[in-house]
């Protein structure tokens, strides 16, 4: 348990940096990282509910469930993203369509994990003091992690392009300001 202490925090760490590598931009990287707690939150209570406890099984369920969880939340805001940025839609435009357009991706992978841990979480055989534990983490989380990355993100998202953009406009009109060009903004 020590050494997953310490793994852990370097595996969010890492996903983190690759985010960011991806986005080009750390506000959108926390955007997607916002989704863990989430999804971590969900992982416990399932726990609790199962009256289960923290294991080396349920650890390894944790880290399974933050790489599901952040692929949705990638798969969603990259989506926003292209149709905001490439394609030029205004920015409430780009969350709704992105969101309707990411709505069967996001469902399906979830739903494919999920489905795909039923049988463990039920197993009593051989084994199962591992299994359990394990599916009961990426379930439990998988459930509230995909929820809030539907909700969540795209209302989210709206704050975080604002306070992105805000910036490098006002930027813009007081160097165009400067040079005599007002009127071209």
């Amino acid at each position: 348990m020590a050494k997953l202490m310490i793994i852990t925090p370097v595996a969010v760490g890492i996903i983190l940096l690759l985010l960011f590598a991806t986005f080009r931009s750390i506000r959108l990287a926390l955007l997607v990282i916002l989704n863990l707690p989430f999804a971590l939150i969900g992982g416990v209570f399932s726990l609790w509910i199962s009256g289960l406890y923290l294991s080396v099984p349920a650890s390894v369920g944790f880290i399974v469930l933050f790489g599901v969880a952040v692929l949705n939340g990638v798969v969603l805001v990259s989506r926003i993203s292209q149709l905001h940025d490439e394609e030029g839609l205004d920015i409430s435009q780009a969350i709704l369509k992105g969101s309707a357009d990411r709505l069967r991706p996001v469902l399906m992978t979830a739903s494919i994990a999920i489905f795909s841990l039923i049988p463990m979480l039920f197993a009593d055989g051989a084994g199962s003091e591992i299994q359990k534990p394990l599916a009961t983490v990426v379930v439990g989380g998988l459930i509230t992690s995909t929820l809030l990355t539907l909700l969540l993100i795209p209302s989210m998202y709206g704050w975080f392009a604002k306070k992105q953009t805000e910036p490098e406009t006002e930027g813009r009109a007081a160097v165009m300001g400067s040079l005599g060009m007002e009127g071209m903004l």
